[in-house]
């Protein structure tokens, strides 16, 4: 089930459906870009006023608040740069480049109004190296904009991702844009002081800054006025398992799983009944059908050892088992690891060679997972747990 992520039949193609510079120009895109860039502090600071107001956070996994991050990292003394993680590498992760398969623009709008707000002089997009057809469509239309553009630009880079899954962590795709091996860096510092060529950074995941020209346009108010069980915002759900409408649908955030599949999915397929779910990919733990009408959103699963991250869904039926789906978790975070830390290096292997026994040693089992979860350097030896402990928890007669 897990490794790396499907990048389809034509992956190397670009994209023919992608709204060009010239489409998205003619619509009114990049005036609130050319707005911003020609106006005073006053104005950027209404922007990120209006971001902390519709409470958008890092769409990436982390969920920091987004109008936050821009203003430690404004607060800093430049030179300032920005990096933007387009490498999507969680299984079962497809949202970002859904949306640059279809409105690149408003992505590049979104990214150069956080360079001008924050104050940044260059910029480094971070890609899939398997996303070659995207690759090529933003070399195209970065060609476009930069040949009429609006404003004064900063200059942008493309860095090609390096094919590992823990580049998916800020600090270890900054190491890999530098040249170096794809590690994690001890922090503090943060990037946010001390980042990408030791100067502070602004990182981001491309659908954070997706939604910042749409907010910007609309208002606060627009982007709160969706969701449901008390949450508020939207989210973009790359759904695949077992459901008819596999894909991304933007749903109202605290949507339930059950409710995700019935109403954008079209429901599960003849025969089969919800078991179980992952609600963040392979990293976020396996929810049983018994939870699944818990609000998918930040903040709303951690109590049941889970977390939404980057809203990867990943839905089970009664013919699936989730000890198996635990087991292939464990061994794609074993051959995942960095090894730089000990916990996750050797944690993660032995975790998955007792898993693979007919019988699980419980005891044993936990003991790994906490020292795991508590001392490893970075997130991936901290979630890698999160698959067994559920499996453990809330299917014991699998295990």
């Amino acid at each position: 089930m897990f490794g790396a992520v499907s990048t389809g039949d034509h992956a190397d193609r670009i994209p023919g459906e992608a709204e060009d510079f010239a489409s998205y120009r003619d619509a009114g895109g990049y005036r609130q870009l050319a707005s911003i860039a020609s106006g005073d502090e006053r104005g950027r600071e209404a922007v990120v006023e209006t971001l902390e107001d519709a409470h958008l956070r890092g769409l990436g996994g982390a969920g920091f608040s987004t109008g936050r991050k821009w203003r430690i990292v404004r607060g800093q003394a430049g030179p300032r740069l920005m990096a933007v993680n387009i490498d999507e590498g969680e299984p079962g992760t497809f949202k970002d480049r859904y949306f640059l398969e279809r409105r690149p623009h408003q992505f590049l709008e979104g990214m150069l109004i956080a360079a001008h707000v924050v104050g940044v002089d260059r910029i480094y997009v971070y890609l899939r190296d398997e996303y070659a057809g995207l690759r090529a469509l933003l070399e195209r239309e970065l060609d476009s904009l930069q040949a009429d553009p609006p404003c004064p630009l900063p200059a942008i880079e493309q860095r090609r991702g390096a094919g590992a899954y823990m580049c998916g962590e800020e600090s270890a795709m900054l190491e890999s844009i530098e040249g170096r091996r794809g590690m994690p860096r001890l922090r503090p510092p943060y990037i946010a002081e001390v980042g990408l060529f030791g100067r502070p950074t602004l990182e981001h995941n491309m659908e954070t800054l997706y939604w910042v020209p749409e907010i910007l346009a609309k208002g606060a108010d627009w982007f709160l006025s969706h969701g449901r069980n008390d949450r508020q915002g939207l989210r973009s759900f790359s759904v695949s398992g077992r459901v008819r409408r596999p894909g991304v649908h933007v749903a109202p955030a605290g949507i339930s799983v059950r409710e995700l599949i019935d109403e954008y999915c079209g429901g599960m397929p003849e025969g089969h009944r919800l078991k179980a779910y992952l609600p963040g990919g392979a990293s976020g733990g396996i929810l049983p059908a018994s939870l699944a009408d818990l609000p998918l959103d930040f903040d709303t699963l951690q109590d049941h050892g889970c977390f939404i991250g980057s809203a990867a869904v990943i839905v089970l039926s009664d013919r699936d088992r989730v000890r198996d789906v635990a087991l292939n978790a464990m061994r794609f975070f074993a051959h995942e690891s960095c090894g730089q830390c000990t916990p996750c290096r050797v944690g993660t292997e032995k975790a998955a060679q007792l898993m693979a026994r007919e019988k699980w040693d419980r005891a044993l089992l936990e003991d790994l997972c906490e020292v795991m979860a508590e001392a490893s350097i970075c997130g991936l030896g901290q979630a890698a747990p999160n698959p067994l402990r559920c499996a453990m928890r809330f299917f014991p007669e699998e295990c």
